[in-house]
């Protein structure tokens, strides 16, 4: 399956959409839209546009760009300009008065800019929510186009330059998913295991599970905080342990039905709740109680709640489970946010230096991920260790990674590594947060799985307001959860087996056949690929590089 342009789109605008913020009502309106490139400057009215809009009348000064392409182009131009997207204009408004909604937009104003060239972000914003408040005609192009304060102007280079790096990011997944595939296939040819015939570790396990809620404080940082434990019931010797690490604008109970089915395997689940990037905070910052989406403290934080989870365990290890837990080699596993948190407690460190390189460039491309990690630039800059040595291997699942540790970072990493993808993933594309820090990772054990169509997050759990914004677009044609949570169950429950019980009975899981075994029939693959294709992965990276001109 393809990763068009029209999905990633539709994605980004669904986030936007559903968390965006307001400026005073202006009296004024553009007149003329004017289009810059080089030494051209072209115009179009936009009372033109809206006589197209409204009833397909092409105004003459509208004519001669619309006789340049197809009646079918100019009937979808049309339905773009009064494509409504049904969204809460509140949120809009205290989203943008956030510092990475306020950088979103000073990033979308360099290119659409007031007449003349100054910044035109804050000018959008108003017209966004304008629009967007508007009960009668809603939030369309055509209606920010009329609310915008002044006349505009589309800096072309810029614009189409962004437009372009947007078309690499697109290839580039296409072109991984392909190599993907095709090493997932080269690896599994050997393979001897009959997968019909072994048990299908996809299933619940033979434990029951409790869950626990415990209310915890770190004195020392003055942190309170919740963790769900999912504890098997009836096991004896040594429990495994794992903590997991939620993503952000999340909560635990949003992974439960995932963590209840490793836990009826025998692993003792703790998962903590960060307190200053979780849904709580997102909803105090849409009620106007908090100024970011999160807070930046959480980047040393959420780590550090990692730790002191272990450290809890420790301290009611005795008491309350005789002993048994085994807290000298602990897995961490994350989503998102909590996947640069397993990272980060695994050995990885912030590389400020290659990270603010990486926020200064021009285009962030359809990545959401960095707008996120330029915000550890407002970080202290010191030497953050977070490493914790009683952990023993991480599952990072769509991880934050890339610009914040760099390769500088990630290669201080010394345990196994996981991996997990999902090829439209828009939040955390794998062809750029997860291709390159794979082959940064210096250790033999990494794996490295990639879930077609996969979409970062479930969407038929997504909050109410994104689903409705993603509902009025276009339909997303997209894999059945089950689908993806089955093939995270097996990797992943076969990923803690081996590393953290030592349990080679699991082995033939960890493979690329299991993977092609696992994907028969559906239409929606799971790759899956080891150290034997890091090689293989590096030359198409700089294969792809010199193809499509880029450094």
């Amino acid at each position: 399956m393809k990763l068009t342009s029209s999905k990633v789109s539709v994605v980004l605008f669904g986030f936007f959409s559903a968390c965006l913020t307001a400026i005073p009502i202006k009296t004024e309106a553009a007149e003329k839209i004017f289009f810059t490139y080089g030494p051209l400057k072209l115009s179009v009215e936009v009372e033109s546009l809206e006589s197209f809009a409204e009833d397909g009348i092409i105004n003459e000064d509208l004519q001669q760009y619309l006789q340049r392409v197809s009646p079918e182009q100019q009937n979808k131009f049309r339905e773009f300009l009064n494509k409504k997207l049904d969204i809460d204009g509140v949120k809009v408004s205290r989203f943008f008065n956030t510092q990475m909604g306020e950088q979103i937009l000073l990033r979308l104003g360099k290119g659409i800019t007031l007449e003349g060239g100054e910044n035109g972000g804050i000018a959008l914003r108003g017209a966004i929510i304008q629009s967007a408040l508007d009960e009668d005609t809603g939030l369309t192009l055509m209606n920010v186009l009329k609310k915008y304060p002044t006349n505009l102007q589309i800096q072309g280079e810029l614009v189409m330059g962004g437009a372009e790096h947007a078309q690499k990011i697109i290839k580039a997944t296409d072109t991984l998913v392909e190599s993907m595939r095709l090493w997932t296939n080269e690896e599994a040819q050997n393979s001897s295991f009959n997968y019909s015939e072994l048990p299908d570790i996809r299933l619940q396990g033979k434990y029951q599970v409790e869950k626990q809620v415990w209310q915890l404080k770190d004195e020392s940082r003055d942190r309170s905080f919740y963790v769900d434990v999912y504890i098997p019931q009836g096991l004896q010797g040594k429990v495994p342990v794992i903590i997991f690490s939620h993503g952000l604008s999340s909560r635990p109970e949003d992974y439960s039905k995932n963590l209840n089915h490793i836990a009826s395997h025998g692993f003792l689940i703790a998962a903590p709740q960060h307190v200053g990037s979780d849904i709580i905070y997102l909803q105090e910052m849409f009620e106007g109680l908090n100024g970011n989406i999160f807070d930046v403290n959480d980047f040393v934080n959420r780590p550090l709640d990692i730790s002191f989870v272990i450290d809890e365990l420790e301290r009611r290890n005795s008491k309350d489970f005789q002993g048994l837990l085994e807290l000298k080699n602990v897995g961490v596993t994350g989503h998102s946010f909590g996947g640069y948190t397993a990272l980060a407690i695994a050995g990885a460190t912030i590389d400020f230096d290659y990270l603010q390189e990486a926020c200064n460039t021009p285009y962030l491309g359809l990545n959401l991920a960095i707008l996120l990690e330029c915000r550890a630039l407002e970080l202290p800059r010191q030497n953050y260790q977070f490493r914790d040595n009683r952990v023993g291997a991480v599952f990072a699942a769509n991880p934050v990674n890339r610009y914040i540790f760099g390769e500088k970072g990630l290669s201080e990493i010394m345990i196994p590594v996981m991996f997990g993808s999902g090829s439209d993933d828009p939040a955390t594309p794998p062809a750029i947060e997860q291709a390159l820090p794979f082959t940064w990772l210096k250790m033999e054990d990494k794996y490295w799985a990639l879930i077609e169509g996969q979409a970062h997050v479930n969407i038929d759990e997504l909050d109410g307001g994104i689903k409705k914004a993603l509902d009025s677009t276009i339909a997303l044609a997209l894999p059945k959860q089950d689908l993806i949570a089955g093939y995270v169950r097996g990797i992943s429950l076969a990923f803690f087996e081996i590393y953290l019980n030592d349990n080679q009975d699991y082995a033939p899981y960890l493979q690329s056949s299991y993977a092609q075994y696992l994907s028969e029939n559906q239409d929606y693959k799971l790759d899956f690929i080891t150290l034997t294709s890091v090689d293989k992965l590096k030359d198409a990276i700089e294969r792809f590089k010199e193809e499509n001109n880029i450094e």
